[in-house]
């Protein structure tokens, strides 16, 4: 009879510390992971006067991105996306590639890329 108690205490314990472990482990993922990405953007071409802004826009909506697109005096377009990473990605890609079917991309510049816990930017539109 000892031995049965013994192994069951030892059972019981074993299931305990994995329980434990496992919801340590998922409250870590909730409050710690980054769900979202955020990047800035900077687009250099022949990118103004050829509806780029408004193509972002809806590339942006179409992912499911919050950002915002702007053109600048030196004749860039300047923004920011961001949402979950994948998507963030395509929308770089997307950037640096494709753009409005008038214009033509040179280069593009990403700068600030990071994680972030909670969408910072509600919706996606155009600055002036």
């Amino acid at each position: 009879m000892l031995g049965e108690n013994f192994s069951f205490c030892w059972v019981l314990f074993f299931v305990s510390v994995l329980v434990l472990i496992l919801v340590m482990s998922s409250n870590a993922a909730d409050t710690g992971g980054a769900k979202y990405a955020s990047v800035d953007f900077e687009i250099f071409g022949n990118v103004q006067g050829v509806c780029f802004r408004m193509y972002t826009e809806d590339q942006g909506e179409k992912l499911g991105l919050t950002g915002w697109v702007k053109n600048t005096r030196q004749g860039t377009v300047i923004g920011q996306v961001q949402g979950p990473p994948d998507k963030v990605i395509e929308m770089k890609a997307w950037l640096s590639k494709v753009g409005s079917p008038s214009s033509r991309i040179d280069r593009a510049e990403f700068t600030n890329e990071k994680e972030i816990s909670k969408l910072e930017i509600h919706g996606f539109g155009t600055r002036y």
